[in-house]
């Protein structure tokens, strides 16, 4: 009979481990030996006395009313599954119906339509419109396998052997997007084909299942050499070309047939971001891009690590006259930013930028009044926050469409010295505190004060009223150029700056007027930095604001920067520049005159003004406290003299006036006579009077030229040019007499 309790071994004299325990018989059975004892890892079930057994239930019947428990469950759970599998098929079913119904398939097979912009000012008006610049399909069969291998190699290495979705292209930038590496799309060239070219470029589930179903569709109707070729034949390049073989004669000037292995590798990576890396504008980029697609090129096999190594990067050869054909610098520059707001290649779009044509038109005449002789000159208008409202580029677009206000890289001069004394009221400086203003003589740079000008020391305010360039950098030295160099990055200047160049504290950085102006727009803003724009930027929310909301000045440092701006215009070398309100400004001139410039802000708008050479050369007397200036102050006269009228109807007084409002002794312009006594220089009817945008304007004449004496808000000014014109006529007509005088001597000498 089998014990409940294992009985313990024991050895020969050693005593029982179990003294005091009892068995449930009082003694083993017969011929019990001890392999017969219980063991205590067997079933439960098996064990004698079983809690859990029914002891009238025999083996057979327990089994098998498990084994029915057993079956139907699993009924139960294929019934539901089969249910979930047929709903998870209806919904599938009516997705791939909705998205086919939406999505462009009928016109995924057709010819693709060149996309059109149409850019208009703030108030509705036409100002430019452009198509794309395109060239037609080049087929692949035509192109060298290099030019192939480049775009498959960097864009869809899979691309003959998928059916338009790479399933491992997906989930290799699955992984690589999760595990924080490259970021990458996985969409294969059928897909980026179906993005571009009937899609908007919304980022979405939704149109990203529309994108693969129209890859599957065209993968089902077209060959993949079909495919490749309408993908050349459509992508983006940058500079408003679209196709390879547009592409290659804008940048290269070479038919795609003849494109080397670096055209072609070029070519290939702009299509990525093809504003970003064109090289007319960025070839820096654009270059590094190519070396990305040869490395791809090495690992797929079409070229050897020493072939890539000996690619030389290749020489642009770009022919203006075809670039963008939208005649205006404006438009011009908002061009790529419209491209990149818009890549729907059927709808025809039409864009509102932030170009105020009234404003426009007075930056025009602005430029076009100044005497500048032979040389070129630049204007940009801005908002605060950077919506740019006016631009000019050059004197004449038909003849020179570079546009000297965005692509040209001239060195600041003295503007630039805003950013070193912002450095140095960072650092705790006051504008009454004092620098020496004698001249540097220790050191390998030893600058001058502009007409030798020195004193024993001046305020930080009267030293950048009067651009005093020894005592700027002194300034610069203490501060340090590390600091100065930090605040013109803060302030979105990106120009190459080297430390420890003290010429660098009198702007010999080269940078873009539209940047310098951004900068000022910063200051002027008190937020930075400034981005321009030609669409209107939408207002940011708080919680961008929070997190990615611009830099600001301490309101007691901007309070002084502003009071140094208002000097340089008030008493400084800006003084032409001055208006009757508040204005703010700063002049610059670069070294021997080759560069002029103003840049200063008045109400809501922000203006830079540049002249120069093309081959920088000399403007002779002309510096940035002359010409630019006057040209600042004519378009800010007008601009803001325009608006005031247009904000407060008409001629009615405005509500906050920015000085004293002087009444005129005459009311009414009618009551002024037109015709004065002819006891002035000219006779009667030579002198008149009239009034003009708010002006009193006497005319007369000195010596048969006429001068307009000009009394308004900001006092009284006379026509320089036309002064100028008198006093070299009056010089040649003197030296004329004199020489006429020289030679009736000579002949009553002769005579005698």
């Amino acid at each position: 009979m089998r014990r409940f309790f294992r009985r313990s071994r024991q050895t020969e004299g050693e005593p029982s481990r179990h003294e005091g325990y009892y068995a449930i018989a009082d003694s083993p059975a017969a011929g019990w030996s001890e392999e017969d004892d219980w063991d205590a890892e067997a079933d439960w079930d098996d064990r004698p006395g079983g809690v859990d057994r029914d002891p009238f239930e025999n083996e057979v019947d327990r089994e098998s009313r498990g084994q029915g428990r057993t079956g139907w469950r699993r009924l139960l759970t294929w019934k539901w599954f089969r249910r979930g599998l047929l709903l998870f098929a209806a919904v599938v079913i009516l997705l791939i119906g909705y998205l086919a119904i939406t999505a462009p398939l009928s016109k995924s097979l057709q010819p693709v339509v060149p996309p059109q912009v149409t850019l208009l000012a703030s108030d509705g008006t036409p100002i430019a419109r452009s198509g794309a610049v395109t060239e037609p399909p080049v087929p692949v069969s035509e192109l060298p396998p290099h030019v192939v291998d480049a775009f498959l190699s960097v864009e869809d290495r899979r691309f003959y052997s998928h059916w338009g979705v790479d399933p491992r292209g997906l989930a290799r930038a699955a992984w690589s997007n999760a595990t924080g590496g490259t970021v990458q799309g996985g969409s294969t060239i059928t897909q980026q084909l179906a993005k571009f070219t009937f899609l908007t470029p919304e980022r979405s589930l939704t149109r990203k299942a529309r994108e693969m179903l129209i890859a599957f569709w065209l993968e089902s109707w077209l060959t993949k050499d079909e495919i490749l070729t309408r993908y050349l034949a459509n992508a983006y390049f940058g500079d408003n070309t679209y196709g390879l073989h547009a592409a290659s004669l804008h940048y290269f000037h070479r038919r795609p047939q003849n494109l080397t292995v670096a055209q072609a590798a070029m070519l290939a990576g702009l299509v990525q971001a093809p504003s970003y890396l064109a090289p007319s504008k960025h070839y820096q980029r654009a270059e590094e891009r190519m070396r990305v697609v040869l490395g791809t090129m090495v690992a797929a096999g079409h070229l050897t690590q020493a072939e890539a190594d000996a690619v030389k990067a290749p020489a642009l050869d770009i022919r203006r006259g075809d670039v963008m054909p939208t005649g205006t610098y404006f438009a011009d520059w908002a061009l790529p930013q419209a491209r990149d707001r818009v890549e729907s290649g059927y709808a025809r779009q039409t864009l509102t930028t932030t170009l105020d044509a009234r404003l426009q038109t007075i930056a025009r005449d602005a430029v076009a009044r100044a005497p500048l002789g032979g040389a070129q000159a630049a204007l940009v208008a801005m908002r605060r926050n950077g919506e740019v409202v006016a631009m000019v580029g050059g004197r004449d677009y038909a003849s020179s469409p570079f546009n000297r206000a965005t692509q040209a890289r001239r060195q600041a001069g003295s503007t630039f010295k805003l950013f070193v004394y912002l450095a140095a009221l960072e650092a705790g400086a006051q504008p009454d505190d004092v620098v020496s203003n004698l001249p540097i003589e220790t050191g390998s740079y030893r600058p001058k004060n502009s007409g030798g000008k020195y004193s024993e020391s001046l305020t930080l305010e009267q030293a950048f009223a009067a651009s005093s360039n020894v005592a700027t950098v002194r300034l610069f030295e203490q501060v340090g150029s590390e600091n100065v160099i930090e605040m013109a990055r803060a302030f979105g200047i990106e120009a190459s700056m080297d430390q420890g160049d003290p010429s660098l504290a009198l702007g010999t950085a080269s940078i873009p007027l539209i940047d310098l102006t951004a900068a000022y727009a910063g200051v002027a803003s008190n937020a930075f930095p400034v981005e321009p724009t030609a669409f209107p930027k939408p207002e940011q929310g708080w919680w961008d604001w929070f997190w990615n909301g611009p830099e600001s000045l301490g309101s007691a440092d901007h309070e002084a920067i502003e009071t140094m701006l208002r000097s340089a215009i008030n008493s400084g070398t800006g003084r032409a520049a001055m208006l009757a309100g508040p204005n703010y400004g700063k002049t610059g001139t670069t070294q021997d005159n080759r560069d002029a410039l103003f840049v200063g802000y008045a109400g809501d708008l922000v203006v830079g003004v540049w002249i120069g050479n093309d081959d920088n050369s000399s403007l002779g007397d002309i510096s940035g406290g002359g010409a630019p200036a006057r040209i600042w102050k004519d378009f800010m006269r007008h601009a803001l003299g325009a608006q005031d009228r247009a904000t407060n109807g008409g001629s009615a007084p405005r509500a906050d006036p920015s000085g004293p409002v002087e009444p005129l002794d005459v009311p009414e312009p009618s009551d002024i006579p037109s015709d004065l006594p002819g006891d002035l220089p000219g006779g009667p009817g030579d002198v008149s009077l009239r009034m003009e945008d708010g002006e009193v304007i006497l005319r007369t004449r000195v010596e048969g030229i006429p001068i307009d004496v000009r009394l308004g808000e900001g006092g009284m000014r006379m026509d320089d040019e036309a002064i100028e014109e008198a006093r070299r006529e009056a010089e040649e007509r003197v030296r004329e007499e004199i020489a006429e005088a020289t030679e009736r001597a000579r002949e009553t000498a002769g005579e005698r």
